[in-house]
Protein backbone atom coordinates (compact mmCIF):
# COMPACT_ATOMS: atom_id res chain seq x y z
CA UNK A 1 0.00 0.00 0.00
CA UNK A 2 2.94 2.52 1.06
CA UNK A 3 4.70 1.58 -1.96
CA UNK A 4 1.04 2.89 -4.30
CA UNK A 5 0.47 5.49 -2.46
CA UNK A 6 4.01 6.84 -3.27
CA UNK A 7 3.45 5.75 -7.20
CA UNK A 8 0.47 7.82 -7.29
CA UNK A 9 1.86 11.19 -5.68
CA UNK A 10 4.57 10.95 -8.06
CA UNK A 11 2.87 10.82 -11.45
CA UNK A 12 0.66 13.32 -9.78
CA UNK A 13 3.60 15.86 -8.94
CA UNK A 14 5.35 14.77 -12.01
CA UNK A 15 2.86 14.79 -15.04
CA UNK A 16 -0.17 16.89 -13.59
CA UNK A 17 1.06 19.73 -11.11
CA UNK A 18 5.16 20.07 -12.65
CA UNK A 19 3.88 21.37 -16.24
CA UNK A 20 1.56 23.68 -14.82
CA UNK A 21 4.64 24.77 -12.53
CA UNK A 22 7.26 24.70 -15.01
CA UNK A 23 5.08 27.32 -17.15
CA UNK A 24 4.89 29.84 -14.35
CA UNK A 25 8.79 29.22 -13.82
CA UNK A 26 9.33 29.73 -17.32
CA UNK A 27 7.71 33.03 -17.04
CA UNK A 28 8.93 34.05 -13.94
CA UNK A 29 12.61 33.56 -14.73
CA UNK A 30 12.50 36.12 -17.16
CA UNK A 31 11.96 38.53 -15.30
CA UNK A 32 13.18 37.85 -11.79
CA UNK A 33 16.03 34.32 -12.34
CA UNK A 34 16.19 34.72 -8.34
CA UNK A 35 13.10 34.23 -7.23
CA UNK A 36 12.28 31.49 -9.36
CA UNK A 37 15.54 29.35 -8.28
CA UNK A 38 14.17 29.85 -4.92
CA UNK A 39 10.30 29.09 -5.85
CA UNK A 40 11.76 26.19 -7.95
CA UNK A 41 13.80 24.75 -5.25
CA UNK A 42 11.21 25.12 -2.28
CA UNK A 43 8.97 22.46 -4.79
CA UNK A 44 10.93 20.61 -5.44
CA UNK A 45 11.90 20.01 -1.43
CA UNK A 46 8.45 19.98 -0.31
CA UNK A 47 7.61 16.80 -2.92
CA UNK A 48 10.78 15.33 -1.80
CA UNK A 49 9.55 16.15 2.22
CA UNK A 50 6.09 14.79 1.06
CA UNK A 51 7.41 11.37 -0.52
CA UNK A 52 9.45 10.78 2.59
CA UNK A 53 6.65 11.15 4.96
CA UNK A 54 4.60 9.04 2.58
CA UNK A 55 7.60 6.15 2.70
CA UNK A 56 7.70 5.95 6.36
CA UNK A 57 11.25 7.66 6.45
CA UNK A 58 12.12 8.32 10.16
CA UNK A 59 14.81 10.95 9.62
CA UNK A 60 17.57 12.15 11.89
CA UNK A 61 19.93 14.70 10.73
CA UNK A 62 23.20 16.02 12.64
CA UNK A 63 26.16 18.05 11.99
CA UNK A 64 23.49 20.92 10.06
CA UNK A 65 25.47 24.21 11.40
CA UNK A 66 28.08 22.86 9.86
CA UNK A 67 26.80 23.92 6.61
CA UNK A 68 28.07 27.51 6.03
CA UNK A 69 25.31 29.69 5.22
CA UNK A 70 27.35 32.33 3.03
CA UNK A 71 29.44 30.21 0.39
CA UNK A 72 28.60 26.94 -1.50
CA UNK A 73 30.00 23.65 -0.87
CA UNK A 74 30.87 20.48 -2.66
CA UNK A 75 28.87 17.87 -0.50
CA UNK A 76 30.58 14.05 -0.47
CA UNK A 77 28.42 11.33 0.52
CA UNK A 78 28.79 8.15 0.79
CA UNK A 79 26.00 6.65 -1.41
CA UNK A 80 22.98 3.75 -0.59
CA UNK A 81 19.83 4.45 -1.72
CA UNK A 82 17.90 5.83 -4.12
CA UNK A 83 16.14 7.34 -1.39
CA UNK A 84 19.81 9.50 -0.06
CA UNK A 85 18.42 12.59 -2.83
CA UNK A 86 14.85 12.35 -1.32
CA UNK A 87 16.33 12.36 2.30
CA UNK A 88 19.57 14.56 1.40
CA UNK A 89 18.16 17.57 -0.46
CA UNK A 90 15.99 19.72 1.70
CA UNK A 91 18.70 19.55 4.20
CA UNK A 92 21.48 21.66 1.63
CA UNK A 93 21.87 25.23 2.12
CA UNK A 94 20.37 27.43 -0.32
CA UNK A 95 21.10 26.13 -3.97
CA UNK A 96 22.26 22.70 -4.90
CA UNK A 97 23.12 20.82 -8.07
CA UNK A 98 23.11 16.67 -7.94
CA UNK A 99 25.49 14.97 -10.51
CA UNK A 100 24.19 12.00 -11.37
CA UNK A 101 24.81 9.54 -14.35
CA UNK A 102 23.72 10.24 -17.77
CA UNK A 103 21.12 7.45 -17.71
CA UNK A 104 18.93 9.84 -15.28
CA UNK A 105 18.53 12.52 -17.71
CA UNK A 106 16.46 10.03 -19.86
CA UNK A 107 13.85 9.95 -17.13
CA UNK A 108 11.19 11.98 -17.81
CA UNK A 109 9.47 14.95 -16.45
CA UNK A 110 12.15 14.22 -13.86
CA UNK A 111 15.36 15.47 -16.02
CA UNK A 112 13.36 18.69 -16.05
CA UNK A 113 13.62 19.78 -12.79
CA UNK A 114 17.00 18.62 -12.16
CA UNK A 115 18.12 20.79 -15.20
CA UNK A 116 16.20 23.70 -13.27
CA UNK A 117 18.28 23.21 -10.22
CA UNK A 118 21.60 23.18 -11.82
CA UNK A 119 21.60 18.91 -11.79
CA UNK A 120 24.83 17.74 -13.71
CA UNK A 121 24.98 14.06 -15.67
CA UNK A 122 27.56 11.98 -15.96
CA UNK A 123 28.64 10.52 -18.47
CA UNK A 124 31.09 7.94 -16.76
CA UNK A 125 32.09 5.99 -19.84
CA UNK A 126 33.30 9.25 -21.99
CA UNK A 127 36.29 10.83 -20.29
CA UNK A 128 35.93 13.99 -22.23
CA UNK A 129 32.12 14.25 -21.31
CA UNK A 130 32.96 13.64 -18.02
CA UNK A 131 35.32 16.63 -17.95
CA UNK A 132 33.25 18.59 -19.21
CA UNK A 133 30.83 17.53 -16.54
CA UNK A 134 33.27 18.93 -13.78
CA UNK A 135 34.29 22.21 -15.90
CA UNK A 136 30.28 22.85 -15.58
CA UNK A 137 30.14 22.18 -11.76
CA UNK A 138 33.37 24.41 -10.89
CA UNK A 139 31.67 26.74 -13.27
CA UNK A 140 28.88 26.46 -10.88
CA UNK A 141 29.97 27.05 -7.53
CA UNK A 142 32.43 29.82 -8.55
CA UNK A 143 30.44 31.98 -10.73
CA UNK A 144 26.79 31.19 -9.93
CA UNK A 145 27.32 30.62 -6.31
CA UNK A 146 25.61 27.01 -6.59
CA UNK A 147 26.39 24.19 -4.25
CA UNK A 148 27.11 20.68 -5.74
CA UNK A 149 26.50 17.27 -4.48
CA UNK A 150 28.66 14.43 -5.58
CA UNK A 151 28.94 10.67 -4.64
CA UNK A 152 32.52 10.20 -4.58
CA UNK A 153 31.84 5.86 -5.22
CA UNK A 154 29.66 6.72 -8.21
CA UNK A 155 27.72 3.83 -7.79
CA UNK A 156 25.01 2.77 -4.90
CA UNK A 157 27.18 0.43 -1.88
CA UNK A 158 24.26 -1.01 0.93
CA UNK A 159 26.08 -1.71 3.63
CA UNK A 160 28.56 -0.25 6.28
CA UNK A 161 31.21 -1.00 3.57
CA UNK A 162 32.15 1.89 1.01
CA UNK A 163 33.89 1.17 -2.60
CA UNK A 164 37.05 3.31 -3.42
CA UNK A 165 36.48 6.75 -4.46
CA UNK A 166 36.84 8.20 -7.47
CA UNK A 167 39.58 10.98 -7.54
CA UNK A 168 37.98 13.04 -9.98
CA UNK A 169 35.22 13.92 -8.01
CA UNK A 170 37.36 15.71 -5.56
CA UNK A 171 38.54 18.10 -8.49
CA UNK A 172 35.31 20.12 -8.24
CA UNK A 173 36.34 21.07 -4.81
CA UNK A 174 40.21 21.47 -5.42
CA UNK A 175 39.16 23.44 -8.75
CA UNK A 176 36.73 25.69 -7.52
CA UNK A 177 38.47 26.17 -3.85
CA UNK A 178 35.01 25.17 -1.82
CA UNK A 179 35.75 23.20 0.99
CA UNK A 180 33.87 19.89 1.18
CA UNK A 181 31.10 18.77 3.36
CA UNK A 182 31.35 15.19 4.09
CA UNK A 183 28.25 13.42 4.75
CA UNK A 184 27.71 10.20 5.64
CA UNK A 185 23.99 8.50 5.29
CA UNK A 186 23.02 5.26 7.25
CA UNK A 187 19.73 3.11 6.74
CA UNK A 188 18.44 4.71 3.30
CA UNK A 189 18.56 1.29 1.44
CA UNK A 190 16.13 -0.31 4.21
CA UNK A 191 13.56 1.97 2.66
CA UNK A 192 13.97 0.15 -0.68
CA UNK A 193 16.42 -1.52 -2.30
CA UNK A 194 17.16 -4.41 0.61
CA UNK A 195 13.15 -5.55 -0.34
CA UNK A 196 12.59 -3.93 -3.64
CA UNK A 197 10.47 -3.71 -5.49
CA UNK A 198 8.56 -2.67 -2.19
CA UNK A 199 9.02 0.86 0.10
CA UNK A 200 8.98 -0.21 3.57
CA UNK A 201 9.32 2.38 6.41
CA UNK A 202 12.97 2.58 8.02
CA UNK A 203 15.11 4.80 10.26
CA UNK A 204 17.44 7.02 8.34
CA UNK A 205 20.47 8.70 9.96
CA UNK A 206 22.50 11.34 8.02
CA UNK A 207 25.36 13.10 8.96
CA UNK A 208 26.99 16.76 7.95
CA UNK A 209 30.74 16.89 8.73
CA UNK A 210 32.88 19.68 9.60
CA UNK A 211 34.18 21.69 6.10
CA UNK A 212 37.54 20.18 4.88
CA UNK A 213 38.93 23.56 3.22
CA UNK A 214 40.71 23.08 0.37
CA UNK A 215 41.14 26.28 -0.76
CA UNK A 216 45.26 26.79 -1.26
CA UNK A 217 45.85 23.02 -1.40
CA UNK A 218 49.60 22.12 -2.04
CA UNK A 219 50.29 19.50 -3.85
CA UNK A 220 50.69 16.63 -1.26
CA UNK A 221 47.00 18.06 0.64
CA UNK A 222 45.05 17.17 -2.66
CA UNK A 223 46.51 13.63 -3.13
CA UNK A 224 45.31 13.14 0.89
CA UNK A 225 42.18 14.88 0.46
CA UNK A 226 40.24 11.99 -0.92
CA UNK A 227 41.67 10.14 2.16
CA UNK A 228 40.54 12.77 4.52
CA UNK A 229 37.44 12.16 3.76
CA UNK A 230 36.59 9.19 3.31
CA UNK A 231 38.44 8.66 7.01
CA UNK A 232 35.67 10.91 8.46
CA UNK A 233 33.05 9.26 6.59
CA UNK A 234 34.55 5.50 7.76
CA UNK A 235 34.43 6.77 11.43
CA UNK A 236 31.09 8.18 10.96
CA UNK A 237 29.55 5.08 10.35
CA UNK A 238 31.14 3.13 12.72
CA UNK A 239 29.85 6.05 15.51
CA UNK A 240 25.91 5.91 14.07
Amino acid sequence: MRTLIVLIFLILFLVIFSPIAWLFLWILRKSDPAKADRIALSIVNRAFRIVGWLSGIRLTVKGHENIPADRPVVYMSNHRSYFDIVTGYPEVVGLCGFVAKKQVEKVPFLRVWMRMLYCQFLDRDNMREGLNTIKNCVKLVKEENVSIWICPEGTRTPGDEMLPFKEGSFKIAEMSGAPVIPVTIKGSENVFEEHAPWIKAADVTMVFGEPVETEGLDRAGKKALPGQVRTIMEETLKSI
